[in-house]
Parts: structure tokens; C-alpha cells; sequence
């Protein structure tokens, strides 16, 4: 025990010195995957990093499931999940630390000749991705949309063909609006949709609605931004249609409570909370001593977890259209962060 102290105290020192010494001539490269959905914020942070310590950081857009797998292989030195790993997915792993980096929103994105704006519900995006409202004219989306024409015209779906925190997110949020997809799909990060296309991560998801007349699909935010692709309205717990927004995805955060053991926060009940909002998360090892890393290495990894936290990159999520941790969570990820170390 008291070695196990004395080893948690040199690796803090050598911590403390990575975080001071300045970029220097270090070489330091780290390497993440996982999900695609906080990829644009993870990319401008990163650069940000490397600037700022001169670390370099690799991040492979490869999707939740592919980046735990290689975290669980031990090829990597963090994974991005939108998703709390459940026990099964770390029944094989060592002891790992989730850390929240930023709150961000799935977005039902559509391509509708000259509209720009639709209002949906739960119950009926439920039902579209069912294969039960299969025409953009449906007597359902008319009546919560008498100020503007529809088309008639065929609905196609579109969703992830890889395992998907986007995909869990979005699941989550309709087993809590629909009992018949609870019942028949509930939340997963990859599902067998019955009607639709596939395309792979929220890239190809964004690219495929950009160039599928009649098409609606789920993507983060930020890709329907980038691509200007038009997004829906979605009607919250309160009866408000939301778009996502800074101030609507920061108050689905606000009631959040990290000891409750409830990790997500999709349908809040907080007023002007946009409904499919969520947490997304880095995973690192509690232990950061395995697959033959250096002190150094792991020391580095920390630091780069704590910039994530820091106040100058949490100023840096609305530029990419993602919105700050409150402040509980932040504390939280901090003191998470506290219990990792170098153990021989």
C-alpha cells in the first residue's frame, strides 16, 4: 500500500511537470477513436492542444463501439463514447475513468424542397423510423404544421450502419416518448431498422440526406450545420418545439445529477430544453500503466483530459455548435481524473 502511495505521488510530480514545463522539445504523440459525433469539437481542441503543449493528438472518427474495442485492445490511449460503457462492454477491460467533455445535441435533419423548417414530435419520429408515417403529408405532421405546406411525398429514412453512440442517444430519447418502440427496439448503439438506408458514421449520414430529396435522418448537430442541412423542431416534455441552440442543449444539462447513476439526459424536463441532447465522454484506463505506455505517455494523457475541462476549451464548444459542461459536471470530471495513476 504504501508503495502503491508513494507511486500515485512521483506520477502527480510527473504530472505537475508535464502540465509546466512548456512545449519544450517534446515528441509526445497520443492516439484516440471513437465516436464521430463530438468529432468536430475534438478536432479544433485538439489542434488547440498541440499548440499549446506541443503534443500532438490523433482521433479516428471510427464510431462508439470501434473506439472502446480499441481501448480494450490497448492500441489507444483514450476512446471517445457518447455512451456510458456498460458492464458488458467492460467485462474484459481494466478499471476505466469517463469523463464528460462537452454537451451536445442529435438533430432530426430532413431534405424538403424550399422548407427549412419542420416540427416533429417524438411519437411521430418514433413512428417514421418504425416505417407507420411514411409520407412527409401524413395527417399527423400536417396538424402540428398548419403554417407551412407539405409535399406528398415518400419519407426515406436514413440511419447508422456502425455501432453508434449517436444511434444509443437517439434510441434512448424514443423509448422515453414511444412505448412501442421501447417495447420493440429500446436503446442500443446499433439496431435493425426496419425500413431505411444505412450509411456509415455521422458523416455519411449527413452526406446521404444532403443528397436524398424526401430523406430524414439523425445526426449531430454540428454535420447539419456544416452542410446547412435543414433541421427539425422537436417538441420537448414541456410541449415547446425546440431547436438546438447553446442556451436549449445547456438546459437539458442543468438538473443533471452525476450520483444518481443516470448518465443521460435526453427528454428533460427543464423548460427550453432541446430533447435529445447528451453528454458525450472520454474513456481512459484508471490504471494508465498497460500496453508497454510510459510514464510519460500516461502523464500526457491527463493532460490533455484536464485541458479538455479547462475553462479556454469549454469557451471553444459554440463555435462548433456543442454547449459547456455546467459547472457540477465539471468538478465531477475533475475529481475523476484525481484517482488515475501509474501503478507498477
Amino acid at each position: 500500500m504504501k508503495n502503491g502511495n508513494l507511486l500515485r505521488i512521483a506520477f502527480v510530480a510527473l504530472i505537475f511537470i508535464t502540465l509546466f514545463s512548456g512545449c519544450g522539445e517534446r515528441k509526445t504523440v497520443l492516439s484516440g477513436a471513437g465516436a464521430t459525433f463530438p468529432l468536430p469539437f475534438y478536432n479544433m481542441a485538439f489542434k488547440s492542444f498541440d499548440a499549446k503543449t506541443g503534443i500532438s493528438v490523433s482521433y479516428g472518427g471510427i464510431g462508439s463501439g470501434g473506439g472502446v474495442r480499441s481501448l480494450k485492445d490497448g492500441i489507444v490511449d483514450f476512446a471517445g463514447t457518447d455512451v456510458f460503457l456498460t458492464a458488458d462492454d467492460m467485462k474484459d477491460m481494466n478499471e476505466v475513468v469517463h469523463i464528460p467533455t462537452c454537451v451536445g445535441a442529435v438533430v432530426l435533419a430532413f431534405n424538403l424542397p424550399d422548407l427549412q423548417s419542420v416540427k416533429l414530435s417524438g411519437d411521430i419520429i418514433a413512428d417514421i423510423f418504425i416505417g407507420k408515417v411514411t409520407k412527409w403529408n401524413d395527417e399527423r405532421i400536417v396538424a402540428i404544421n398548419d403554417d407551412i405546406v407539405l409535399p406528398d411525398m415518400d419519407i426515406t429514412v436514413v440511419y447508422r450502419s456502425d455501432g453508434s453512440g449517436t444511434t444509443y442517444i437517439f434510441s434512448d430519447y424514443l423509448s422515453k416518448v414511444s412505448a412501442e418502440w421501447s417495447s420493440s427496439f429500446g436503446a442500443a448503439k446499433a439496431l435493425s431498422f426496419p425500413v431505411g438506408i444505412a450509411a456509415k458514421g455521422n458523416p455519411g449520414v449527413a452526406g446521404t440526406i444532403s443528397q436524398t430529396v424526401g430523406s430524414i435522418g439523425y445526426i449531430g448537430s454540428e454535420y447539419a450545420f456544416a452542410q446547412q442541412i435543414s433541421i427539425a423542431s422537436i417538441r420537448n416534455a414541456n410541449g415547446e418545439f425546440i431547436k438546438p441552440t447553446d442556451e436549449s442543449i445547456s438546459a437539458a444539462a442543468i438538473d443533471f445529477d452525476i450520483a444518481s447513476g443516470n448518465t443521460m439526459i435526453t427528454n428533460s424536463t427543464v423548460l427550453g430544453a432541446y430533447p435529445i441532447s447528451s453528454f458525450t465522454w472520454l474513456v481512459i484506463y484508471k490504471n494508465q500503466n498497460y500496453s508497454k505506455r510510459s510514464e510519460t505517455q500516461a502523464a500526457a494523457t491527463l493532460e490533455l483530459v484536464n485541458y479538455m475541462l479547462s475553462d479556454e476549451v469549454q469557451h471553444l464548444t459554440s463555435k462548433v455548435h456543442y454547449s459547456p459542461l455546467p459547472q457540477n459536471v465539471r468538478n465531477y470530471a475533475l475529481e475523476a481524473v484525481k484517482e488515475c495513476s501509474f501503478i507498477q
